[in-house]
């Protein structure tokens, strides 16, 4: 509880209405009570773990959530990813940088919102983006992404071909731009790739990515 209640501390100094749960049913309990803009939930909880409280409270009421991590493998970023998280955070992390990724991730809901007004279907190759319903289709059948690969999706599909540095993707996508966090983007990928299939974005090693164009 050290860390939840340092976390609790330094966003209730931020001006957020804080609530904190020790444990899986009880972050469970609160949730469906409270009903938040946004969760951050550890990886790692007692009885519950936080991959099966994330995968419940999307399924109950999608929510934003930020996933924080001792577990720095990459298949263990993925799974929190697959089962909902919309971003992550590798322990030890500065308070600075969380508060960071939560004001970014507040701010694309909010853009999120703003973009599904224009009623745009996007279609490059198999893969179709309805941005009005946020749903995408890969031969016709749905794949089921979190915001935060929505958003990335959508940022790589309105210029199919071009290669966009991982730099700019967190810029344009997270909100934010720091050298040390585009091992994010990377992961998301990774993500999208495993959901779309393993030839829908392009690496350009070195530079970024691109959606490939048929």
């Amino acid at each position: 509880m050290t860390i939840a209640l340092a976390v609790r501390n330094r966003l209730a100094a931020e001006g957020f209405d804080v609530r904190v749960a020790g444990e899986g049913q009880d972050a469970l309990v609160q949730y469906g009570s409270a009903e938040p803009d946004l969760v951050v939930l550890d990886r790692l909880l007692p009885g519950m773990d936080g991959l099966e409280v994330c995968r419940r409270m999307q399924a109950a009421r999608p929510v934003p959530v930020l996933m924080l991590t001792a577990l720095g493998e990459e298949t263990d970023v993925l799974v929190g990813l697959g089962v909902g998280a919309d971003d992550y955070l590798t322990k030890p992390f500065s308070m600075r940088e969380l508060v960071a990724r939560i004001h970014a991730l507040l701010r694309r809901v909010e853009r999120a919102a703003q973009l599904a007004a224009e009623d745009t279907v996007i279609r490059v190759g198999e893969v179709e983006i309805d941005t009005a319903a946020r749903r995408v289709f890969v031969r016709g059948a749905e794949a089921q992404l979190t915001r935060t690969e929505f958003d990335l999706l959508r940022r790589l599909a309105e210029r199919p071909g071009q290669v966009f540095e991982r730099d700019r993707l967190l810029s344009d996508v997270w909100g934010f731009s720091e050298a040390a966090a585009t091992r994010t983007v990377d992961s998301h990928v990774r993500a999208l790739r495993r959901k779309l299939g393993s030839d829908v974005v392009r690496t350009v090693h070195g530079v970024g990515y691109a959606l490939v164009r048929r």
